[in-house]
């Protein structure tokens, strides 16, 4: 039953890249880590479950947000080391920073510019 999970090439600390993309426009959202719990938690709920290395814990996106994201289709890489999660985004904010994307910021004349606006304020998402 777990036979897939062997098929992802996990780092030397047990994760996998993630990478979550709006399963009707293909913009890419955001970038997070997996281990092996997490996608299996993600397979099974229909939902993100990430592996937050900050917090050494699982985070379950939307957890305190609300801006879940329901798993329409999950992928793997030629390679077999990053895994493509095709998500609808609730709230349309992906990024911790209010932005729909956390890829907000172009390069532009050598630095990095800010190229999406902030939807929702994070003190208002997150109450701080």
């Amino acid at each position: 039953m777990s036979g897939w999970l062997d098929q992802v090439k996990w780092n030397t600390d047990g994760l996998v890249p993630a990478i979550a993309q709006d399963a009707d426009s293909g913009e890419v959202l955001m970038l997070a880590w997996m281990n092996r719990e997490a996608l299996a938690a993600t397979a099974a709920e229909g939902v993100a479950v990430y592996w937050s290395r900050s917090r050494n814990r699982l985070w379950r996106k939307g957890e305190t947000s609300g801006h879940v994201q329901k798993v329409r289709e999950l992928r793997l890489d030629c390679d077999g080391d990053t895994v493509l999660l095709k998500v609808e985004q609730a709230g349309g904010v992906a990024c911790h920073t209010g932005r729909r994307s956390c890829f907000y910021r172009r390069l532009e004349d050598g630095g990095w510019v800010t190229a999406a606006p902030v939807i929702k304020a994070p003190e208002d998402i997150y109450g701080r």
